[in-house]
């Protein structure tokens, strides 16, 4: 892999970044705490707005955990093991990055 492939994909990762961070303004309404109030929310709307609830914070757990995969990416791009499996040290493949620029895996080390 050469310098300018490492840089699209750098570029792939800070467009990710910045795209999820947008994603945790969208997230604050839908992960609000959820009204128990009967007189003014019905028990089935209440219900719906509670599992939209629980959506909204699981999507925020796998924003989150991107992020931090994201940033171990862009570290390692800084520190020249960008690239390479953690596991057998082998070289991964564009094609794999292409699709997953933060994969610390080769394909033959994934489970």
């Amino acid at each position: 892999m050469n310098q300018s492939d490492i840089l699209k994909l750098k570029d792939q990762l800070l467009k990710k970044q910045v795209e999820l961070g947008e994603l945790k303004q969208s997230l604050k309404t839908s992960a609000a705490t959820v009204v128990l109030d009967q007189n003014s929310v019905g028990r089935l709307s209440r219900m719906d707005a509670m599992q939209a609830q629980q959506m909204a914070m699981e999507v925020e757990r796998r924003r989150k955990n991107s992020m931090v995969q994201i940033k171990a990416a862009l570290i390692r791009i800084d520190n020249d093991d960008y690239g390479f499996c953690e596991v057998c040290d082998e070289e991964i493949i564009l094609g794999r990055l292409s699709i997953d620029p933060a994969a610390t895996k080769c394909v033959n080390c994934c489970d």
